[in-house]
């Protein structure tokens, strides 16, 4: 049998190439450091505000009800993946020391322009 036709003698025909609107983007790591945003053009002509690198969180404590912005002193883990709190890499659900304590990121800072999060321990 000959490669690349089928029993009735018909050829094969390859699968088309990915389009440009259909390849992925880069991925994007938000390390911890200096504040660092960039903005992107998104397909249809939007924008959008990604972050690169973060020194602060904006902190929501739904104990007192407020929303406060603070630095953040270091990464202690990652529940997707324990390599990556050892290089500092903030994801969703990325729990971090903060100056008011632990606490847990609750959106994703690579597609949106700031890192939120709800306070776990406070430092007494």
């Amino acid at each position: 049998m000959n490669k690349g036709k089928k029993i009735s003698g018909g050829r094969y025909h390859k699968q088309r190439k990915k389009k440009l609107r259909e390849i992925a983007g880069k991925p994007r790591i938000v390390k911890l450091g200096a504040d660092k945003k960039k903005n992107i053009r998104m397909l249809g002509g939007d924008s959008k505000t990604v972050m690169l690198t973060a020194a602060t969180v904006s902190i929501i404590d739904k104990k007192k009800k407020k929303a406060k912005k603070v630095k953040i002193m270091n990464v202690l883990e990652t529940p997707n993946n324990k390599f990556l709190a050892k290089q500092n890499i903030i994801t969703k659900g990325t729990i971090i020391e903060t100056e008011l304590g632990k606490a847990r990121v609750t959106n994703r800072p690579s597609q949106q322009g700031s890192v939120q999060a709800v306070l776990i321990e406070e430092v007494k």
